[in-house]
């Protein structure tokens, strides 16, 4: 019987249950990710049933990167409390301070996620792996507690949603902007308790780091994951990163897999989007942008969406010779430390600070109004960020605006949208 991606990796990993679309399974996971906000609170959770014991030190990856440095008492309570874990059952993949980052780019930077592996972590972007043919989720504390000691987790078998991304992306639109497109004709629960499938040309056109794009945001459609399958390119970007066969198998949908539905969009014509509060669906074209003449205060360019080292030459051959507009501030936020040496090295943060932006340490950061860029009532930001919802970058009074590294730029030298 033909089987979608999905389904195939669910077998695979299959331990009991249903796996039939709409089924329960319990299945095992192949990596558990773990960052200072949510393990705390599940390890407490096996603290008071006695559980000390975890299901495989090797297989667990953690660093702290929501409050990274801790901001105050509480969060460094939370970074005190996740590197005494790693210590006591000796993890071997840890990513403390120095060599920290945001999770999900740690992740695939270091080699921990390939092509037929099940991951999960207590955060909604885990969904992000699912670029390299990977089945990966968010899941809740609960879960995560489970996990540890198990290496086990329970789903709900989705079904999969299919888009296919044809035509030829023109100069000055980017990956990001054809997700915003996807969203804006998905909305925000468009894929509820399902998984989009990715393909086409344009996903065969581009490489892996680009891609992560589209399985990053696809949990703003309400996705549970977001699956591209792996390819060529995919097999060597993980083997570059030290992953080797057989700890992935390649595996891909059948080509008469059945899908709930497929779309297709042609970003043959497709201008720059820009996602307008307070949803990461209502995304106009930069041209309805630039005609509302919209003022921002904050420039931000960093996340797990678009803090890697391709958005941030991106971003730096914009203002390469710019300065920055009265009254904005720009934040550059390199996604792990090994890229914030990388674009050191290749002198990206001289032109940076050249044009008045300021560089942070690897942090997510303002992205979930943590610090390092929190917004005061009143003022805008256009972000290279994933969401928008209302408060999310700090006041309820805030406005943030959605966009690629390079409107994001662009926008901070004209002090309005604009490209």
């Amino acid at each position: 019987m033909p089987k979608t991606l999905v389904e195939k990796i669910i077998a695979k990993n299959l331990i009991s249950g249903d796996p039939r679309e709409g089924g329960f399974v319990k299945i095992r996971i192949d990596r558990l990710l773990c960052h200072e906000v949510t393990t705390p609170p599940a390890l407490e959770m096996l603290e008071k049933r006695g559980i000390s014991a975890v299901f495989d030190p090797a297989k667990i990856v953690v660093t702290p990167d929501h409050f990274v440095p801790a901001k105050d008492e509480k969060s460094a309570e939370l970074a005190k409390k996740l590197d005494s874990f790693v210590r006591r059952v000796g993890i071997r993949n840890y990513y403390p301070i120095g060599k920290h980052g945001v999770c999900h780019t740690i992740f695939l930077e270091n080699g921990h996620i390939g092509p037929g592996m099940v991951a999960i972590a207590g955060d909604s972007h885990t969904c992000t792996h699912g670029v390299v043919g990977a089945l990966a989720f968010g899941v809740g504390t609960t879960d995560v507690a489970a996990a540890i000691a198990t290496g086990e987790v329970w789903l709900e078998v989705p079904k999969t949603i299919r888009v296919n991304l044809v035509g030829k992306l023109s100069a000055g639109v980017f990956a990001k902007d054809a997700m915003l497109e996807v969203i804006r004709i998905l909305g925000v629960d468009g894929a509820t308790d399902r998984v989009l499938e990715f393909g086409g040309e344009l996903i065969d056109e581009l490489g892996v780091e680009e891609r992560v794009v589209f399985s990053n945001m696809s949990v703003e459609c309400g996705a549970t994951s977001g699956l591209i399958n792996p390819d060529e390119k995919t097999v060597k970007y993980v083997e570059e990163r030290g992953l080797k066969s057989p700890e992935f198998e390649i595996l891909k949908s059948d080509d008469d897999a059945k899908f709930e539905k497929i779309i297709e969009v042609d970003v043959s014509n497709l201008e720059p989007m820009v996602a307008f509060p307070h949803l990461p669906s209502n995304s106009k074209t930069i041209s309805a942008a630039k005609a509302a003449k919209i003022k921002i205060d904050q420039a931000y360019l960093g996340s797990c969406t678009n803090g890697r080292i391709g958005d941030l030459r991106e971003a730096a051959a914009v203002l390469r010779g710019k300065k920055i507009a009265d009254g904005v501030r720009m934040i550059v936020v390199p996604a792990t430390t090994a890229i914030w040496n990388r674009a050191d090295e290749e002198g990206l943060f001289k032109i940076f600070t050249a044009a008045g932006a300021t560089i942070s340490t690897p942090t997510c950061g303002a992205c979930l109004g943590g610090h390092m860029g929190v917004l005061a009532a009143g003022e805008r930001a256009i972000a290279s960020t994933n969401r928008n919802f209302v408060g999310r970058m700090g006041s309820k009074k805030s406005e943030v605006y959605l966009a690629s590294p390079r409107i994001v730029a662009t926008s901070a030298i004209a002090g309005i949208i604009s490209d």
